[in-house]
């Protein structure tokens, strides 16, 4: 029997066991994936076979080759880069978006999972008090999302000149000046280079990141005349800090500027009044990107590009074709580079409405909460200094030299119950802690303190900072 022979149900059962056991498992188990992926390439087997396997036996020896190479991601004791659990009710979808199988680019022609993503869309709009009529697209991650608006927002400025980027290209146009703060995230740089708009110039910040007003003015003023985006930031990766949006915003606007905000974790803040002070003016600015499966804990992948001026959006991204539908509206390919791609936006109302408004606030307060207890714990450790204000969910460490740091941090990934990341910060080598998944709670700060006091007392014991190598 061959693979079109096979019955589904079989290879879903097979799926469902194991589904069942990793997510028993894998909160007590080690979070550092504990194989390579040569080992599990071996496993897999390397040469295709010249007949096919049963699909029970083929979702066995996948599962067996893979998962000694996983990392355990949904761990509330996991730390590392900025990557969210998955909350139940958004894994459930994202299976049911995988059986279904439908191609959500055009409105017409997949309506069921294309009306689930315009509810969770207005849904996202409400909840971040961001204009209801902004346009509002599913990606894959941050940096498509950076990418989608930021195309918006080459095009808007340029079109401003006389330009059209579409039928021109950017050859012989004015150029356009993009400011970012001096600690942007790499994801926007990422995007403006897909976008041809080479190296930003950086904005000066203060110490924890945030861009100063003054040298945006200073920066504003060399050039008044030329096509500018301004890219501000909610949430630095190292503090967690957010820019001051008030005063940077109008200073952009003022001087015609197109300002786009990158939150791939901190644009939830605006979903909670007690985090208000931070995102104060944020909804002023004219794009936002993000990502679901950062704070809103949803699976990879979910990326989001919102743009204020939804026609903007449309007439960057959109194509027409005589073989495609056209939707009396708008249908989701006008507003993302993709023409083909998984209902991806369903998981995003799941996680939504199993939550509510209030559950979206305590979800993203608990992830602050948790992170300010284990800054303090930290704090309380000798050789450990806490080097960032903890105002959101980032919490940056180091020791006394950056050969501790490392050592720590490679006895801390031994042990494997804890998993944070390793990283550079104000010319420092740090330990980096975020905190983004639903699950991490008291039990979990109390373990990932534990867990730092026993790699200091391991290094301690080792001799120190002379017998450490670095696993990063």
């Amino acid at each position: 029997m061959n693979a079109r022979q096979q019955p589904a149900d079989g290879a879903l059962e097979a799926v469902l066991g194991h589904a069942r056991r990793w997510l028993t498992v894998y909160p007590e188990r080690a979070v550092p994936a504990t194989g390579s992926a040569d080992d599990a390439a071996e496993r897999l087997g390397r040469q295709l076979a010249a007949h096919g396997a049963p699909t029970s036996e083929v979702v066995d020896r996948l599962v067996a080759a893979v998962e000694p190479g996983l990392m355990a991601s949904g761990s509330g004791r996991f730390y590392g880069w900025v990557m969210g659990g998955t909350l139940p009710a958004a894994l459930a979808a994202d299976w049911l978006v995988s059986v279904w199988d439908q191609n959500a680019g055009m409105r017409d022609s997949t309506p069921g999972v294309v009306a689930a993503e315009e509810i969770a869309a207005a849904w996202i709009l409400d909840v971040l008090s961001l204009p209801s009529d902004s346009g509002v697209g599913f990606v894959t991650g941050a940096t498509m999302a950076n990418f989608t608006c930021l195309a918006a927002a080459r095009d808007a400025v340029l079109a401003e000149r006389g330009w059209d980027v579409a039928q021109r290209g950017l050859v012989g146009s004015p150029g356009v000046r993009v400011l970012v703060g001096e600690e942007s995230h790499g994801s926007v740089e990422l995007a403006l280079r897909y976008l041809g708009l080479g190296v930003p110039d950086r904005i000066g910040a203060d110490e924890q990141g945030r861009m100063l007003p003054s040298e945006l003015e200073s920066a504003i003023a060399t050039a008044p005349d030329m096509p500018t985006v301004v890219c501000l930031q909610a949430g630095n990766i190292h503090s967690g800090a957010f820019d001051p949006f008030e005063s940077l915003v109008e200073m952009a606007h003022r001087a015609g500027a197109w300002v786009h905000v990158d939150g791939a974790f901190g644009l939830w803040a605006a979903a909670t009044p007690t985090l208000a002070h931070l995102t104060a003016g944020l909804g002023r600015a004219d794009s936002w990107a993000t990502d679901a499966h950062k704070t809103l804990n949803t699976p990879y992948d979910c990326g989001i590009a919102v743009v204020s001026d939804a026609a903007r959006m449309r007439a960057s991204m959109g194509i027409h074709a005589s073989y495609l539908l056209t939707a009396s509206t708008v249908d989701p390919y006008e507003l993302v580079p993709e023409l083909s791609r998984r209902a991806r936006g369903v998981p995003v109302w799941a996680a939504l409405a199993s939550l509510g408004r209030d559950g979206v606030a305590e979800l993203v307060e608990g992830l602050v909460a948790a992170a300010q207890a284990i800054a303090q714990g930290l704090g309380e450790l000798s050789g450990v200094t806490v080097l960032n204000d903890v105002v959101y969910s980032q919490v940056t460490c180091a020791c006394a030299s950056d050969a501790h740091t490392r050592a720590v941090f490679a006895a801390i990934i031994e042990e494997g119950v804890i998993m944070p990341s390793l990283s550079a910060w104000r010319e420092r080598v740090v330990i980096r802690f975020s905190v983004s998944s639903w699950r991490t709670g008291p039990d979990d700060v109390v373990a990932t303190v534990d867990a730092v006091a026993r790699a200091l007392s391991a290094v301690s014991s080792r001799g120190g900072e002379e017998s450490a190598s670095s696993p990063a």
